[in-house]
């Protein structure tokens, strides 16, 4: 009995390992596995959708700036996958691709923002920052609210 629950706890040590390799090295994209992205869409990750082809000289263009932005720790925690629009023509769809270099990203599994063709560094950038985490405002650091101003026209008090 402790020889199978042994095997067991392994086999399972196993599937998490498979699962989150591809997750753990967000700096470069990882090819796209449907079982790595809906696995990191249950961890309810950031997720980049970058649906390219080798021979698109956009895509090509485009590859170096998403690279040099992810080179920055801020956008470490995003999950990168590349979708070759030749050979994953069922991803293409999924996502309901009609041109190359087209980003998709997601925050868990809803997708927050769409671009096609974009090189413009700041423009990816303001997209990408669409699923990080918001900003702490310093009214919530210090657990306080803000006063109901609207609350205080209807009681008088103001």
């Amino acid at each position: 009995m402790q020889r199978a629950t042994r095997m067991e706890l392994c086999g399972f040590m196993a599937l998490m390992f498979l699962i989150a390799s591809p997750l753990a090295h967000t700096a470069s994209p990882q090819p796209f596995d449907d079982n790595a992205f809906q696995a990191a869409q249950e961890l309810g990750k950031p997720i980049l959708v970058e649906i390219s082809a080798k021979w698109c000289p956009n895509c090509r263009a485009q590859r170096p700036i998403i690279d040099k932005i992810f080179s920055e720790s801020k956008y470490s925690n995003i999950a990168r996958f590349r979708v070759d629009f030749d050979i994953h023509q069922n991803a293409v769809e999924e996502f309901d691709v009609r041109f190359l270099s087209t980003l998709v990203l997601f925050k868990g599994r809803v997708e927050v923002a769409r671009s096609v063709g974009e090189l413009d560094e700041a423009k990816i950038r303001m997209m990408l920052n669409k699923a990080l985490p918001s900003p702490i405002r310093l009214n919530q650091m210090h657990h306080t609210r803000e006063p109901d101003l609207g609350a205080q026209l209807r009681a008088g008090t103001r």
